[in-house]
């Protein structure tokens, strides 16, 4: 019960952030923190460690995400006969350069999760988000999916 008492003590700022978003997204990174917090099982001075991390990597991924959706991609790019060679390249290496980020960023927080707590605590974590992403994405399947009698 301590757990989940500080778990929601520091998880306050990214549910605050998640509010200002969609209602769903707020929804899914309410599952996610209740997930990781049953998954993880951390004690309290993890949790203490654990997720001001976790809140300041969702904060930075919160902005690269945003940031993602107001850059011109190559995949949101419905004729490609209409650009430049030079155009089509630029885009895709537009791409690169994010995914780049996105993988920079991967790293540094990994890095700070594993100089901070137990490396087998960090591989849950990891485990426990792939984990998440399946069950997360079965639960909407099974939502869209039309339901018979």
């Amino acid at each position: 019960m301590k757990n989940l008492i500080i778990a929601v003590l520091f998880i306050l700022p990214t549910f605050a952030i998640a509010q200002r978003g969609s209602e769903r997204n707020a929804e899914i990174e309410s599952y996610r923190i209740a997930y990781l917090t049953q998954k993880l099982d951390l004690s309290t001075e993890e949790a203490r460690i654990f997720w001001p991390i976790y809140n300041d990597w969702q904060r930075e991924q919160d902005l690269l995400r945003k940031e993602r959706t107001k850059m011109i991609s190559f995949r949101k790019i419905t004729e490609i006969e209409a650009l430049s060679d030079t155009e089509v390249q630029t885009l895709i290496l537009n791409d690169f350069s994010f995914k780049q980020r996105e993988l920079n960023l991967e790293k540094r927080y990994f890095l700070k999760l594993k100089s901070s707590l137990p490396i087998k605590i960090v591989g849950k974590y990891y485990r426990a988000q792939e984990a998440f992403k399946r069950e997360l994405l079965a639960k909407y399947r099974a939502n869209a999916s039309p339901q018979r009698n």
